[in-house]
């Protein structure tokens, strides 16, 4: 008999733990079981997947091919039993959400609502990430489908389906502290004489908004940037009571422009007002079986009507 699915589980949790007793407590077995699975695994191929040194043990070169390919046939095999699962109607289920912040805090919620309302047994788990950890757990195969509004890296990007589902605009604010408050119209060359407060790396925001500063003949080194910062909450209330400017998703911000905490600035380059547009992309991994949950959710509350609006990232 080949390897089986309980072999390759206990040979996961071994790669994972670095150690067979952790493993063995990982999935309620005794220590001998997980040395017997592996050992077995190991005889059978005539191979070592693990090397022992004294307690701990180091994954070998073919340990490391096995947990790469392991991870992909579990995974498919769980897609599979979700699948059969959710033949009933779709009244039980679950369905797997990755999203970039901006779309997962002020874009996806009243979706995710609607779905709920109408498929109560499905349950969804959403998990927020940048757009870099987000489109890598679609090409993971950890989500059914992720949505994100950065640019996604090539090399990933290969192996995703991108389909264009909304849009948003990127605006700049200062708050009542800052001398831009109020301005009636700011040159894009004025941007370099002020401090900023940005996103992080690998974040939508920031990506969008170093593409537009090339547009306007600005590198993002020239700013003067005085923070990073993993969360948009921590970077618009940074903004709202301090002197810097940041770039933001205008979404994220309605409140704070409505109560006057917050100030739009106009932008103008050449005389004319510059926008910054970006879209909000549904990406999906294109071998992957797609589960029935995840197809009624892009079918019925994200997708938009006109096969016009799929569109492949350039």
């Amino acid at each position: 008999m080949g390897m089986t699915l309980d072999q390759l589980r206990i040979f996961l949790a071994a790669a994972d733990h670095m150690n067979f007793t952790r493993a063995a407590e990982a999935l309620y077995m005794t220590q001998s079981s997980v040395s017997a699975a592996i050992h077995n695994l190991e005889d059978r191929y005539d191979m070592k997947l693990f090397n022992r040194i004294g307690r701990h043990i180091e994954i070998t070169e073919a340990g490391r091919l096995l947990q790469v390919e392991a991870q992909k046939i579990l995974g498919q095999v769980t897609l599979t039993e979700r699948g059969l699962g959710e033949l009933s109607a779709l009244r039980r289920g679950e369905l797997h959400l990755g999203a970039s912040r901006t779309v997962g805090n002020y874009w996806l919620p009243p979706k995710i609502s609607r779905f709920k309302q109408q498929y109560p047994g499905i349950q969804i788990y959403c998990t927020l990430g940048n757009t870099k950890e987000i489109s890598a757990g679609i090409a993971n195969r950890k989500f059914d489908l992720g949505f994100v509004e950065g640019e996604i890296e090539p090399t990933i990007c290969k192996v995703l389906e991108l389909e264009t589902v909304g849009s948003d605009h990127l605006i700049i604010v200062v708050g009542k502290h800052h001398p831009w408050y109020k301005s009636a119209m700011i040159s894009a060359s004025e941007l370099l004489t002020t401090t900023w407060i940005m996103r992080e790396q690998g974040s939508g925001t920031r990506s969008m908004f170093e593409r537009a500063l090339g547009r306007w003949g600005i590198a993002c080194d020239q700013l003067k940037i005085a923070l990073e910062m993993s969360s948009g909450e921590m970077v618009k209330s940074v903004v709202e009571n301090g002197e810097s400017a940041t770039a933001i998703s205008k979404l994220m911000v309605k409140k704070e422009l409505r109560l006057k905490t917050l100030y739009e600035v106009p932008i103008y380059r050449l005389a004319r007002p510059v926008k910054i547009s970006r879209c909000f992309f549904k990406i999906r991994h294109r071998q992957c079986f797609q589960t029935r949950s995840s197809h009624a959710f892009s079918e019925n509350f994200v997708d938009q009507p006109k096969p016009s609006d799929v569109s492949s990232q350039r």
